[in-house]
């Protein structure tokens, strides 16, 4: 079945970690074999070809780059500017890969139902067809001043999630408390100006509500999972859930382990020895549904190969190919037809439409 993965962050896996994309997973990971430079080496799921393997056609792609103050221990850059830089080297990546057939950007609906179109006609193998992206910012820190804003749509941004871990420039995120600040409020409002959609994903509780108090365009959470099931600040609580729904929001769900089973301990735990398969993720989807009423409020996004690789994803899943796995599992639980292709791609695609339309 067609896919849509709201969350991937390729430039982030081709510049930081030095991986060719183009290559299969079992390739990359070959290469890597030895390193001990970060906890994932030798791990990685995803890859260009997996994606195809996969049916995989369209991703949210994200550029990331994260501020730091002097006094925030997070890893991150010493200026916005630097961050600014950084996201810029990453487009240049994507629009390499675009030079080399390997990806296109999609900026518009235009873009959209080409795109779509080419990727359902199947008298053209998936190897002969570029995967799509639509570029996301996860976290706003390297958007200098708002005429960066400007620079960034017209580059083709078009989601941005204005928080990730810690106090941002613009709105605090993971593990942090606080309102808005004044530069938040306006990024939203231009933001809404601009039409680009704001994802939720990482916004602390209190910044939560004020964008959803202050933004009126389309809103989607490309990767977060349920408060209820892994009591954690990250996921959402189902208050947050429900104001999403009312929104017309989409929530895509993830696949980091930490995320979706309880009681997990980095560098200790491990997904087998905690029972952490798809179906985990599934019971996530499961609670949104229930509180929605209806499957039209969830997605994939899946976050794979987000700084963590096998040794913190679902113990049934190889590479990202194996998301094919996940219709038959619906299926399995009482799923229609119809509402497993709302969860692998129709949803995103009706939320694009309208914000795009």
């Amino acid at each position: 079945m067609f896919t849509i993965d709201a969350h991937l962050d390729l430039s982030m896996n081709a510049l930081e970690w030095n991986r060719d994309l183009r290559q299969p997973v079992m390739a990359i990971r070959q290469r890597e074999e030895g390193l001990a430079d970060k906890p994932d080496r030798a791990k990685g799921t995803v890859s260009l070809p997996a994606l195809r393997q996969g049916n995989i056609g369209l991703v949210v792609a994200t550029q990331i780059a994260r501020f730091v103050a002097v006094d925030n221990p997070l890893p991150g850059w010493f200026s916005p500017q630097q961050a600014w830089a950084q996201t810029q080297g990453q487009l240049a990546w994507y629009k390499e890969m675009e030079a080399c057939g390997e990806m296109v950007m999609i900026k518009d609906l235009a873009d959209l139902e080409q795109h779509v179109a080419l990727w359902c006609d199947n008298t053209i193998a998936n190897t002969a067809k570029p995967i799509g992206y639509i570029l996301s910012l996860e976290g706003a820190d390297s958007i200098v001043t708002l005429d960066h804003l400007h620079i960034a749509h017209a580059n083709g941004l078009r989601a941005i999630g204005p928080a990730h871990y810690g106090p941002g420039r613009y709105a605090n995120g993971t593990d942090s408390r606080g309102n808005l600040n004044d530069n938040g409020k306006a990024l939203l409002t231009e933001m809404d100006k601009l039409g680009i959609v704001l994802d939720a994903t990482h916004l602390c509780d209190d910044a939560f509500w004020d964008a959803l108090e202050i933004f009126t365009g389309p809103i989607w959470a490309s990767h977060n999972n349920c408060r209820a099931l892994v009591n954690h600040n990250r996921q959402f609580s189902d208050e947050m859930i429900k104001a999403l729904i009312e929104r017309g929001a989409v929530i895509g769900s993830a696949l980091d382990a930490w995320m979706m089973v309880p009681g997990w301990q980095r560098g200790i735990s491990t997904p087998l020895g905690k029972s952490c398969g798809l179906e985990k993720m599934l019971n996530h989807m499961d609670h949104i549904c229930q509180l929605a009423g209806n499957t039209q409020h969830v997605g994939l996004g899946t976050d794979l190969d987000g700084a963590f690789g096998k040794e913190q994803c679902p113990c049934d899943l190889e590479t990202i190919a194996d998301l094919q796995k996940i219709p038959a599992m619906l299926t399995r639980r009482g799923y229609n037809s119809t509402d497993v292709e709302n969860i692998m791609h129709g949803n995103w695609l009706r939320l694009l439409r309208n914000a795009w339309g």
